[in-house]
């Protein structure tokens, strides 16, 4: 018996060896090959949830979505679209009978109507200028949807003449007279955002919101920033109307009757209120706000405006954190919210007498939260470092959590990858800073490896424990320990620690980082302290420049469209309350702020080899951020390159730019660590 028993560990043993030999380590065709879940939304009956899948085509250097659904036990998922131009943004009708949807088949996206009981789906909007973002009326006549028009048209056909006027000039040149004339990637073309109305019945629609602004706002919105009262007769929405909308982020809540009439402004806060949501029963407004004007990054509340009296309060008071991603319950006694909760996002709910709030799950990163129409079950997405988005669902008290969708499963059981683990150290101020770590493939304690350090962005963000966007895993998988740090400024850590960065950019994030730097060397002893890069984007590019200038333990720097000189940064940027938060204000006003943190003041320090990325159409960091550290970093001798794209913005989007910038820095990184 005891010689089975030997023969039988052996054969696991074995066994288990085979099996992990059999994984290889992640590559960015395995990213791509997975396909991207979005937009749970359940239906009326509670029985199903819709949802999007989004599938990369990597030699078409595009990507398409569709949209699926699955039973709300996950035993049956079936496709109920397939086009190869795009379906996304399902919403069910209060009824259950009919999905609407965005589609760009036609050309422009509209709205189409997909029944339940099978046909094809029928389009409902036919406007030029195109529809995003349907919402139904309670009572399933009507829909609201956002188009970009030109203000000053009465109707439709003046919008598509203007358009064909443009497309057939010869000479295409714009006049700019007043700020925001350009925003992330794109110029101002003289459209601006409306909430429209449409008759579900026969496509007629009118404008709710004319008038020279956007609404929704064009920055710092929730989504999508507009609802109808539960009776249907009133519209909220959101829009900002300061004469400067490049210097404000004063969004207020307006109301509009949906037959049509005067708007009325019902916030007057200075700061940001988004994101409004009517109760069920019609009593209040629940929203989102930003006290502190000017401050993009501020505690965002869960706020609740009383119909009737016009009163509002905030039910989250005692909670440090940020609410995003809020729902009614049908009760309408409570709302369910996410908050940014260290490296996770959280589900917290709360009732609508406010006090403390009840924390549903935690150490789990989820999006995009639904409730169903009887209470009794959320729906969402959950994600982590080593598995991308899935549907789940669980109960209103936070138990029995159940994953509904297994869409990668076979992908992810032939690739090796470790989940992401945590550490804690004492910062600047002495405060408790958390870093994560993620170690590489077949990892063996006993070897040595080279590191990776990852600087986010923001600044007011923070590393989450999440597969999507910067994948640290592509890193790992190469042979790296990939170390990040969420700093001084980072959020989920209270407002108190997201403050703590302005007019500091390269004090206590710095001195965090190199203490990070310092912890994981004295305690993870297979990383090598002589082979170690360092890489970043937006802020985390500042930060490489600031590494440039301030230490020399990196063997080399990949700076991702990366400011460089604060007071050219803010002349060429377009959300300018920004700089003049962080900063203290325009650089002529406070010009001894710029240059104490601006890293091309420290250039006569630079020793450490740089690669440069930047794009053309980068307008929150200009183009010319990047070309100013390249020629730093060249006319020193300073081994460097420049990569430029002329085809993206602040972020590649292209898959096959995605994958030439990892391409591009893996090769960079391994030329000086290996």
């Amino acid at each position: 018996m005891k010689k089975y028993c030997a023969v039988m560990i052996i054969l696991c043993v074995f066994t288990t060896l085979a099996f992990a030999q059999s994984k290889h380590p992640l590559t960015f065709n395995d990213v791509v090959a997975m396909h991207s879940l979005g937009d749970p939304q359940i239906s009326p009956d509670g029985k199903w949830i819709a949802y999007t899948v989004t599938v990369v085509d990597k030699a078409a250097n595009l990507s398409n979505s569709d949209i699926w659904m699955v039973s709300i036990d996950g035993k049956t998922s079936r496709q109920l679209t397939n086009s190869p131009k795009g379906d996304s943004q399902p919403r069910w009708r209060p009824d259950g009978k009919v999905v609407a949807f965005i589609s760009s088949r036609d050309g422009v996206p509209q709205i189409y109507i997909l029944p339940m009981d099978g046909g094809e789906a029928t389009k409902l909007t036919n406007i030029s200028t195109g529809a995003r973002s349907p919402v139904w009326s309670n009572d399933g006549k009507w829909l609201l949807f956002t188009s970009s028009v030109y203000p000053e048209c009465p109707d439709d056909t003046c919008n598509q003449k203007r358009a064909e006027e443009w497309d057939a000039a010869k000479v295409k040149v714009r006049v700019y007279d007043h700020l925001l004339y350009r925003h992330w990637n794109t110029w101002s073309d003289g459209t601006r955002s409306h909430v429209f109305v449409v008759n579900a019945r026969d496509g007629g629609f009118r404008d709710l919101t004319p008038g020279d602004d956007d609404a929704p706002p064009a920055a710092l919105g929730g989504f999508p920033d507009y609802a109808f009262s539960p009776d249907g007769k009133e519209v909220c929405y959101v829009k900002n109307t300061d004469p400067v909308v490049a210097l404000s982020t004063n969004n207020d809540l307006f109301v509009v009757p949906v037959g049509g009439g005067e708007a009325k402004r019902i916030t007057t806060n200075k700061g940001n209120d988004n994101n409004p949501v009517y109760s069920p029963d019609g009593k209040y407004i629940a929203y989102l706000q930003m006290p502190r004007a000017g401050f993009e990054s501020d505690r965002q509340e869960l706020m609740l405006y009383d119909r009737a009296s016009g009163t509002q309060r905030s039910l989250t008071v005692n909670l440090d954190r940020s609410v995003g991603n809020i729902v009614w319950a049908p009760t309408s006694d409570r709302l369910y919210f996410l908050c940014g909760d260290e490296a996770y996002q959280s589900i917290y709910m709360v009732s609508i007498k406010g006090g403390d709030v009840e924390q549903l799950t935690s150490k789990t990163s989820n999006t995009g939260i639904q409730i169903s129409s009887d209470g009794s079950t959320l729906a969402f997405l959950r994600q982590a470092s080593h598995m991308p988005s899935e549907i789940w669902t669980m109960g209103v008290n936070g138990k029995n959590p159940h994953q509904l969708t297994f869409t990668n499963r076979e992908q992810l059981a032939q690739i090796d990858m470790n989940p992401l683990e945590e550490f804690w150290f004492t910062g600047a101020d002495g405060d408790k800073v958390q870093g994560l770590i993620i170690k590489p493939p077949q990892f063996d304690p006993k070897k040595k490896y080279p590191m990776i350090y990852c600087v986010h962005g923001g600044p007011q963000l923070a590393w989450n424990d999440t597969f999507s966007g910067w994948n640290s895993q592509l890193f790992a998988a190469r042979g790296y320990v990939v170390v990040m740090v969420n700093f001084h400024g980072s959020t989920g850590y209270g407002q108190k620690f997201t403050d703590s960065i302005t007019g500091d950019w390269g004090g206590r994030p710095f001195e965090d980082l190199m203490k990070g730097v310092d912890y994981v060397l004295a305690n993870y002893p297979f990383i090598d302290g002589n082979r170690m890069a360092a890489t970043g984007h937006s802020y985390g590019g500042y930060m490489m420049y600031w590494f440039m200038g301030h230490t020399d333990r990196f063997k080399c720097i990949v700076a991702l469209a990366g400011i460089f000189n604060a007071e050219s940064f803010f002349g060429s940027t377009e959300e300018l309350w920004f700089p003049e938060w962080e900063f203290g204000d325009a650089y002529w006003q406070k010009i001894n702020n710029y240059n104490k943190w601006s890293p091309h003041r420290f250039v006569k320090n630079w020793k450490t080899p740089l690669l440069v990325i930047h794009g053309q159409n980068d307008y929150r960091v200009d183009l010319s951020e990047g070309l100013q550290a390249f020629t730093a970093a060249q006319l020193q001798g300073i081994p460097s390159k420049f990569f430029y794209f002329p085809d993206e913005g602040h972020s590649a989007m292209k898959p096959l730019n995605i994958e030439f910038s990892y391409k591009t820095i893996f090769d960079w990184i391994e030329e000086w660590t290996k």
